[in-house]
C-alpha cells in the first residue's frame, strides 16, 4: 500500500511528540489525521471523540476497539480509502521483478474481481528486500478464501495497518 498524505498537527503547547499535538489538535484536524490512518470516517470521528489519551497503549487500544465495532459500510468506506500501489513495491529490484510486478497486478485484479474491493495487507515489519514476495505469496494465499472469510481477514489487516499508521502518528515530531 502506498504511504498515507502526511498530515501535520499544529504544535503541542506542551512540546510532547505527536501523540500531544493529536490530543490538542482541534476535532478537524484530528480526524483529517486520523483519516490518513484509516478511511472511516465514523471510526475517525469515534477516534477523535474520545481524546485525550494518556499513552500510545491506550491510543491503540482504542484503535482496536473501533477496528471492531466498524460495520460493514464502515469497512467498504476504509477499504474503498486503501489503493493498490501504481509503483513498484520499494526494495523489489533485481532479476524477475518485472515479471512479478504482472503476476501481481493480475493477482490483484483478480482479488478485486472475487472479492469486490482491493486487497489489504500490513506489511509493517518485513525487510524491503522481502515485501514482494511477502505480497505475492498473501494474494495468492488469499484468493482461496470463502468471501466471508476474506472480509474478515481484510478487516484485520486493516486494523493492523491503522495501528501502525497510528504509531507513526504519535511518534512523528511533526
Amino acid at each position: 500500500m502506498p504511504p498515507r498524505p502526511r498530515v501535520t498537527l499544529p504544535p503541542s503547547p506542551s512540546a510532547g511528540a505527536g501523540l500531544g499535538r493529536f490530543n490538542t489538535a482541534a476535532p478537524d484536524d484530528a480526524e483529517a489525521a486520523l483519516l490518513t490512518c484509516c478511511g472511516s470516517r465514523r471510526w475517525a470521528a469515534r477516534m477523535a471523540a474520545y481524546r485525550p489519551y494518556p499513552d500510545l497503549e491506550s491510543l491503540l487500544a482504542a484503535s482496536d476497539e473501533a477496528c471492531y465495532d466498524m460495520t460493514p459500510a464502515d469497512l467498504d468506506e476504509a477499504f474503498a480509502e486503501e489503493s493498490v500501489s501504481p509503483h513498484p513495491l520499494v526494495g523489489a529490484r533485481g532479476r524477475g521483478t518485472l515479471a512479478a510486478h504482472t503476476a501481481l497486478r493480475a493477482a490483484h485484479a483478480e482479488y478485486e474481481r472475487r472479492f469486490r474491493h482491493v486487497f489489504v495487507i500490513c506489511l509493517d515489519g518485513y525487510p524491503e528486500d522481502e515485501l514482494l514476495d511477502a505480497v505475492l505469496t498473501a494474494i495468492r494465499t488469499r484468493l482461496g478464501n470463502e468471501p466471508d472469510e476474506e472480509r474478515a481477514r481484510t478487516a484485520d489487516e486493516l486494523r493492523r495497518l491503522a495501528r501502525g499508521r497510528l504509531a507513526r502518528l504519535a511518534a512523528s515530531r511533526r
